[in-house]
């Protein structure tokens, strides 16, 4: 039981963000009103999204210094687990947009950041599943992952500040913290941050298993023959 503590947090922290995001009470703002129960999808799925690229990263450079190939599983399958989280915040983004703004995509500077990012990880998959040598695979993705993550961060934090834009907390606006991210969103919102990333991981752990398995059965195979 022990070694699944975190998987039991993970769906009680789940289940508490979708009754509780959809529930409890929320600061009534102009234009915002219901919409801002968004906060506890659409942006924590992007705090979960950019803890799993850092750990993708961070693996993605042990492979490159140990050359194991254990790293790099952990390296795409934490990308993996990102690049769904990223898709899903986009989605659920354009719907609170279109509530808030009027439109799904109203060509706001972050929305536009945030669709280059995940192209350029979809790129990376792309790229990956091109190269058949194993090491050379994993080689080549981990310098992209490093060489993406060193991308993604400016897009999506530094250039969309240098503009006007519609998101709080750029061009300009104030961010939630300023003024509406009351005791009653945070009770919510930090739950949801380690809910999503907590599932995430375990997304993650999953495929990193069935990957290793499969690679056994390969190995397997070749000695017999």
């Amino acid at each position: 039981m022990r070694a699944y503590w975190w998987k039991v947090l993970a769906i009680i922290l789940l289940a508490y963000t979708i009754v509780a995001g959809l529930l409890f009470e929320v600061p009534r703002l102009p234009i915002l009103n219901e919409t801002i129960r968004a906060l506890h999808f659409h942006v924590t799925m992007w705090f979960g999204m950019i803890i799993m690229l850092v750990v993708a990263v961070v693996y993605s450079i042990k492979y490159l210094r140990s050359g194991q190939l254990k790293h790099d599983d952990i390296a795409i399958e934490f990308t993996n687990a990102a690049i769904l989280f990223g898709v899903l915040g986009i989605v659920t983004g354009m719907l609170w947009a279109k509530f808030t703004w009027g439109d799904y995509w109203s060509g706001d500077p972050k929305q536009n950041a945030a669709a280059i990012g995940l192209l350029i990880y979809f790129a990376y998959l792309v790229l990956r599943n091109s190269l058949m040598d194993v090491h050379q695979r994993a080689r080549i993705g981990a310098v992209y992952n490093i060489f993406a993550f060193a991308a993604f961060m400016p897009l999506i934090f530094v250039l969309p500040r240098l503009t006007d834009s519609l998101h709080p907390g750029n061009g300009g606006n104030p961010g939630f913290n300023a003024y509406d991210l009351d005791s009653g969103l945070r009770a919510v919102f930090y739950p949801a941050i380690i809910a999503w990333t907590l599932v995430g991981v375990w997304l993650a752990t999953l495929r990193i298993r069935t990957k290793r398995l499969e690679r056994k059965l390969e190995d397997k195979l070749i000695n017999q023959q």
